[in-house]
């Protein structure tokens, strides 16, 4: 809220644009800022966002005209990740940890069972779940199985997880005919997720967009790509606006 009276304030005694962003449009949007080895994805493109607090597909017609087809109902990716490292006694997050030791792990260790969720929406709880009871029951055999496992158990967790993902995108493909897909937020940092879109270009004939890794997480430089094109536009806000932390595509 200080962040948007200081930016009305502004606007006003400098009699400038005020402009609102909407912060899972800049995911996307970053996609646009230039950068010298890095494609713009033409439109229409698929967009697949994923952050601790978000998951979805979204078709993008336009700068501005993007609409969900696929979401979550209960977890987000990044929770899938962030709360099975938590069992596994990881830091948090525990994305960043997992992935990195999922590198050092055989990836088919263990079977996790994926979600059944019809349509294009996601759903973690269960998975979350299923890591759960499988620690438990291998724990109480072995209380060394953790420590004795742990790059296994990594590399498993998120061979699970990117394989919920490639499939809804495949679904996605399939329905809307749109073989173009970036993906943004914080968690399409990581390497697995990137390097499973990227071998998607040869296993379905997508055309894959992953920005540059500055980029991923929450940046100032995506914020005002959105700020820019909405200039060009003249889409500007009103002095009433206020602040969602809750705000929808």
């Amino acid at each position: 809220m200080v962040g948007t009276s200081f930016a009305k304030s502004l606007a006003y005694g400098l009699n400038i644009p005020l402009i609102d962003v909407n912060h899972m449009q800049a995911h996307i949007l970053a996609h646009f800022i230039d950068e010298k080895g890095f494609d713009k994805p033409p439109f229409p493109f698929l967009a697949m966002t994923i952050s601790g607090g978000h998951t979805q597909i979204v078709r993008v017609d336009s700068y501005f005209d993007m609409t969900v087809i696929g979401e979550t109902i209960d977890d987000a990716v990044g929770e899938a990740f962030d709360k099975s490292g938590k069992i596994l006694g990881l830091g948090y997050p525990a994305g960043p940890e997992i992935d990195k030791r999922a590198k050092l792990g055989n990836p088919k260790a263990f079977k996790f069972t994926k979600p059944k969720v019809d349509g294009l929406n996601f759903s973690f709880s269960g998975f979350k779940t299923a890591v759960l009871y499988f620690i438990q029951r291998e724990v109480k055999a072995n209380p060394n199985f953790i420590e004795e496992n742990l790059n296994d158990i990594c590399a498993s967790i998120q061979y699970t997880i990117i394989g919920i993902l490639i499939d809804k995108l495949k679904l996605a493909t399939k329905e809307t005919g749109i073989s173009h897909i970036a993906i943004g937020g914080g968690v399409s940092a990581n390497s697995g997720i990137r390097q499973a879109l990227k071998d998607g270009e040869q296993k379905f004939g997508w055309t894959t967009y992953v920005p540059k890794f500055e980029f991923t997480t929450d940046n100032a430089a995506m914020i005002a790509i959105v700020g820019y094109l909405k200039f060009l536009e003249e889409d500007f806000a009103e002095q009433d606006v206020v602040a969602s932390a809750r705000l929808k595509i």
